[in-house]
């Protein structure tokens, strides 16, 4: 499946392209919310699985961690599961960050926790329509490389160095974002939205170089 940094830049470009398509009434919390669930959010389950191949060792985590694996990354379990709480936590995190002047809104009101619920389900939707276009087709080292999709035979290979480097780059894209869209924003709408297209940009081609070197630098045969 894709790796985590092509959800996170599919998910934010795609958001953009809303913000645009609707002339900003789908505002840069809409994107935020949208965009995390549709990275990180339903692989909730597969990082508790990598987890728990620290705990392994000692003879528990395993089995924990596929469990939540099975019952988080999945298109509708996670909305089932998680859309609720997520929801509240986003709602307030929308409010949070209006009332401090940290992200932009067009309206002037935050998230609401319906439509929370509703971004948290498109991105899981998002999430797996990416997944399943490119699992478990072509697995050839070029084709893979090219889609980023990561598989990789057996159990997942845990790559301290990997989860770092994605971990700084999404988070990088995520504040740089929020930084462009704050509240009391000095430039037009057009020059918010150049800017972000040449950030997503930059972080794209940071997680290729970076992905091409730790690659190159591991004798591991799984990908990120």
């Amino acid at each position: 499946m894709p790796g985590p940094g092509s959800h996170m830049i599919y998910g934010l470009g795609s958001g953009l392209g809303l913000m645009v398509a609707s002339e900003g009434r789908f505002s840069p919390h809409h994107c935020i919310c949208y965009a995390v669930n549709a990275f990180f959010g339903p692989d909730i389950g597969s990082f508790s699985e990598w987890l728990s191949g620290f705990g392994s060792a000692f003879g528990f985590g395993d089995s924990l961690g596929s469990t939540v694996s099975d019952l988080i990354h999945h298109p509708f379990y996670y909305i089932l599961f998680l859309g609720f709480p997520l929801s509240l936590l986003y709602s307030w995190a929308s409010r949070f960050a209006l009332h401090k002047g940290l992200l932009h809104s067009i309206s002037g009101v935050p998230l609401s926790r319906m439509q929370c619920f509703l971004l948290i389900s498109a991105g899981s939707l998002s999430h797996f329509f990416l997944d399943h276009l490119f699992e478990e087709n072509g697995k050839s080292s070029t084709y893979t490389w090219i889609l980023s999709t990561g598989w990789w035979d057996g159990r997942a290979p845990i790559n301290p160095d990997a989860v770092l480097v994605v971990s700084l780059l999404c988070i990088a894209l995520i504040i740089g974002f929020a930084y462009i869209h704050r509240v009391r924003p000095s430039k037009s709408f057009r020059t918010q939205y150049n800017q972000s297209v040449i950030l997503i940009m930059v972080i794209a081609a940071l997680y290729c170089l970076c992905k091409s070197i730790i690659s190159c630098t591991t004798s591991s045969t799984g990908r990120w």
